[in-house]
């Protein structure tokens, strides 16, 4: 499923597109280059695929870059340039194909970009776990349908799961028709960014306890720098495909 300017449209503001697409923008952490506005709507096009093929009950796995949760309405930031999760959720619930939809955000950062775009949203139940303070340094509150779950630098394994487990029942609890999930893997404990200390089997349990929903769901790549990312993706696939 091919993205395009229009999809962006959807969540972005008008002029978001074009200053990406001309480099009318200043980030720190989100340089432009030549052609990023295609490959950032290469990445969109994985997230939708994904999405698509979730809702007919096959579970998928976008494994693309640039990531997106952290793009607001009119604003790149923290390497993204599109909100990709949030824009493949918004195209479900505008071609009918899904009228709730629950988002949950396992990277280490908060998910502010997606919170923006959504909040409000009565179709969309937002839940987001992440190391705070850290950057972005927003998500230490819950708002409305978004519910933020910080947590301290050092949480291990043991901690991280018994946050996630009740707040996942609570994603169950609002019924969705689909679960999207942004899948970072800086809570890693050797990752360089961030300070949380979870293991490679760690997201092996994390995508079983998604499995575990029975929801119809896909997930879209964010963030994780350490070297031990294969492991760590394969990990949390043989959870996530059970």
């Amino acid at each position: 499923m091919a993205a395009t300017p229009e999809d962006v449209g959807l969540l972005h503001s008008k002029t978001h597109y074009r200053a990406v697409l001309s480099g009318e923008f200043y980030d720190a952490d989100t340089p432009f280059y030549p052609g990023i506005a295609d490959i950032a709507l290469v990445s969109l096009s994985g997230a939708m695929s994904a999405a698509a093929s979730a809702v007919k009950g096959e579970p998928a796995f976008s494994l693309m870059r640039p990531p997106g949760h952290h793009a607001g309405k009119d604003r790149v930031a923290g390497f993204c340039y599109f909100n990709n999760i949030a824009l493949a959720c918004a195209r479900l619930l505008k071609e009918g194909q899904a009228q709730r939809i629950a988002i949950l955000d396992v990277d280490v950062h908060h998910g502010d970009g997606t919170e923006s775009l959504v909040l409000g949203n009565e179709a969309i139940r937002f839940c987001s776990l992440h190391q705070f303070p850290l950057y972005p340094g927003t998500g230490a509150q819950s708002r409305a349908n978004c519910e933020n779950i910080p947590l301290p630098e050092g949480t291990d394994e043991e901690a991280y799961l018994a946050k996630l487990e009740p707040a996942l029942q609570r994603l169950l609890d609002f019924k969705p028709d689909v679960l999207a999930v942004s899948a970072g893997f800086d809570t890693y404990k050797e990752d360089p960014l961030a300070g949380l200390k979870l293991d490679v089997k760690t997201y092996r349990r994390i995508g079983r306890l998604i499995s575990q929903t029975g929801c119809r769901r896909f997930a879209c790549l964010e963030g994780g720098y350490a070297e031990a990312m294969p492991k760590l993706i394969e990990s949390f696939l043989d959870g996530f495909f059970v």
